[in-house]
């Protein structure tokens, strides 16, 4: 698949994006660079083959998941201007 330049140039413009002739061109010219590479990347035969996650086969390193930190929670609302139920009270900004 290749692009012509009046293609370019729509896309451009569906995109609202500004480009000249001679940008079109160089455009023109990366796109079809891209779409070229895309064709040989799909002629290679992948029957048999297992996806992947990553090119390289690691783990992931992940803490444990444990509490860290003490429930402040308390002290917390202590200092708010106001709490009710456990929530903080704010003024109403909308109406």
């Amino acid at each position: 698949m290749s692009l012509t330049t009046e293609q370019v140039l729509r896309i451009a413009h569906l995109a609202r994006i500004e480009v000249s002739e001679s940008e079109a061109l160089t455009t023109q010219a990366h796109l079809n660079g891209i779409f070229a590479l895309i064709e040989q990347m799909q002629a290679v035969d992948t029957q048999g083959i297992e996806p992947m996650a990553h090119a390289q086969n690691l783990g992931q390193r992940l803490r444990d998941d444990v509490v860290s930190e003490s429930d402040r929670r308390a002290a917390f609302q202590a200092v708010a201007p106001e709490t009710e139920a456990g929530l903080y009270l704010v003024p109403k900004v909308i109406e």
